[in-house]
Order: structure tokens, then C-alpha cells, then sequence
């Protein structure tokens, strides 16, 4: 193997929603699992009937606009421009990364602890990677990385905050990257969209999490229309297919729907809380997709909520933190009670 590959090669980042390694773990737990391992709304959008043609045509250009119109009107974009849709915001971080990459010994501040990919994408672009939970350290980056709301704490950082940190970055030819992959389904935090020509601000949007479709695949960022064009000639044509581009026009359209399943998972997060109250766990963080639970013992919670069929997002760098997302069907919240009770 070419030792410069070789060296861009990084482990693989464990994550929610592996079903099939929790049945390698735990081979005598009784199903149907319970997966609330993901931060993904349990209820998805309930979308009309997609055409055939989204399936067997190639998408016209002409429906991908209006889907970057749409997700301009409902992220607070100043135009369709300044919108690039793409396969998931996953495909987008080593393609910021890479854009905002300027000397040969790049340094990226990631406010920390957070979603692990983007300190990955960072390393495959040759950054010196640094994660902290500094937020002034982030002045001193070339890349800036904050996931606002953030997963898994529910951190929020304040719109005056983040534009003065965009501010001293783009003085210095740096950029901000604000991942709000949860915006849709956080409280009290303000977006960045509509302050991206400020410049050296990009900001991801995820469309899977608050629509309940993560297996769609489709994710935004908002940026300058400079920078736009650049990752949209990145991705080339065709990066959203048919049937994503026909349920998201369709969803991010929808504002009745947004304002009710809002108010809806607010009801569900402070359910949650409840039922974790009553077995004695206390809840340190979260947004309204995910709740984050601090125990001394862990482990042995994930083990027995396992062992009883149910899933939830351990992290092996932080042995302390459970992260819990929504049950969705009612017989899912009692025998997440039940198994709680029984700890």
C-alpha cells in the first residue's frame, strides 16, 4: 500500500443505529430490538406517493433548485445560491475541510466533546487536529468546528459568540464550520444561515434527523454562493436522487407539519426524562431528538438495557455517558420502563 495513502487511513468511528453488532453482543436478547441509539425522530414524515419517474429517471436540475429554494426558506438562507444539497451532511465534512484548507501545516479547533467525524474529515486534510472544550482555543485555528446545538451534550453557543469567532477566523483566511444538524429539533439557539456572507462561515444542515428519514441520505450546507459553487462542482451532478429530492421539496414545504412535530418531540423529550427520573438517572444534556444521561455505572446500564433488547449510544471515550434517544410506538416506552426499573 502507498505509504501516503497509508497514512490518511483512519479507524473506523463506532456509531448509533448498528443493530447487527448489538445482536453479536448481546445474542440472547429477545426482539424486536428497541434501537435508541440514533438521535433520529421516530415518526417520519408522512410524505405523498413518489412518482415512478423519481426512480427511473436521472433528476432534473430543475427539481434540485427547487429543493435548494425550499431549504433556503425554511433554514433562513439568504438565497437558493447559497445552498448546496447533497448525500447526507456526512459526504460534506472532508469536503470543507478540504476547501478550507490554506498552509501546509493547517490547524483545526474542534469544541469538544462531539460528533467524532469531524475530527476524522479534519485528519484525512492533513489538519492538526485539536479538541477541546476551550471555546477560545478555537481563535487560534485556521478551521473552527462547533456542532450548535451540540451532540451529545446539547451545548449551545451563542449567535454573537460564533460570529465574533467567524469574524477573527475570516480575518486571517480561516474558516467556521457550524454543524446544526440538530437546529430543527434544538431549543434556545440561534442559526448561522442567514449570516453566511459575513464569509468564512459554512453551516450544515441534516434533513434526516428531524424528518425521521435518515436513510434518505440528504443533508445541506449553507455558505457563500462562492463557496457554493465550488463544493456543488465537488460533488458533480446527480448528488440528490429522485425520490429525496420529491419527499424533501414536499417536507421542508410543509410548516404546519414542522411546528407540530416540534411541539411533538418537546412532549416525547420530556417523557423521556421522566421515565429516566424514575429509575433514578439524572439527565446532564440533550436536545429534543436525545436525551444524555452521566452514571458512574454505565456500562452496566448498557449491558442490561441490552441484554433486554434495547439499544442505546455508549461511547468508549467517555465510559460515563449514555445517550438515549425517543421510543416511538407505546409499547416501546413500557418496556423501556420496565427494563429500567429493573436495573
Amino acid at each position: 500500500m502507498d505509504s501516503q495513502i497509508a497514512e490518511k487511513i483512519e479507524p473506523v468511528i463506532l456509531h448509533g443505529g448498528n443493530l447487527a453488532r448489538a445482536k453479536t453482543l448481546f445474542p440472547q436478547a429477545p426482539e424486536p430490538w428497541i434501537d435508541l441509539s440514533t438521535g433520529i425522530n421516530p415518526i417520519s414524515y408522512p410524505h405523498s406517493p413518489i412518482p415512478a419517474l423519481a426512480f427511473s429517471r436521472l433528476p432534473e436540475p430543475a427539481l434540485a433548485e427547487t429543493l435548494k429554494k425550499h431549504a433556503a426558506q425554511a433554514y433562513g438562507a439568504p438565497s437558493a445560491a447559497h445552498v448546496v444539497a447533497a448525500p447526507g451532511t456526512q459526504i460534506l465534512l472532508p469536503l470543507v475541510s478540504e476547501l478550507a484548507r490554506k498552509s501546509s501545516k493547517p490547524k483545526a479547533a474542534i469544541l469538544s466533546p462531539t460528533y467524532a467525524e469531524h475530527a476524522r474529515a479534519a485528519r484525512l486534510n492533513g489538519f492538526d487536529v485539536v479538541e477541546t472544550d476551550n471555546f477560545e482555543e478555537l481563535k487560534t485555528a485556521d478551521l473552527a468546528i462547533v456542532v450548535n446545538p451540540n451532540n451529545p451534550t446539547g451545548r449551545v453557543v451563542s449567535k454573537t459568540d460564533l460570529l465574533a469567532l467567524a469574524k477573527i477566523l475570516t480575518a486571517k483566511g480561516g474558516t467556521l464550520v457550524v454543524d446544526e444538524a440538530f437546529g430543527d429539533a434544538g431549543e434556545g439557539y440561534e442559526s448561522l444561515c442567514g449570516e453566511v456572507d459575513q464569509g468564512g462561515i459554512v453551516v450544515l444542515r441534516s434533513f434526516g434527523k428531524f424528518y425521521g428519514m435518515a436513510g434518505l441520505r440528504l443533508g445541506f450546507a449553507v455558505t457563500t454562493p462562492q463557496t457554493a459553487s465550488i463544493l456543488e462542482n465537488r460533488l458533480g451532478p446527480w448528488a440528490v436522487s429522485g425520490p429525496a429530492l420529491h419527499i424533501a421539496t414536499e417536507a421542508l414545504a410543509d410548516k404546519y407539519w414542522q411546528v407540530d412535530m416540534r411541539l411533538h418531540l418537546r412532549q416525547k423529550a420530556q417523557r423521556l426524562d421522566e421515565v429516566l427520573a424514575a429509575a433514578g438517572l439524572t439527565v446532564s444534556g440533550g436536545t429534543n431528538l436525545f436525551r444524555l444521561v452521566r452514571h458512574d455505572d454505565a456500562r452496566g446500564i448498557f449491558t442490561h438495557l441490552g441484554e433486554n433488547g434495547i439499544l442505546v449510544r455508549a461511547f468508549e471515550e467517555r465510559p460515563q455517558d449514555l445517550r438515549f434517544g425517543l421510543p416511538g410506538r407505546q409499547e416501546e416506552w413500557q418496556r423501556l420502563r420496565d427494563v429500567l426499573k429493573s436495573i
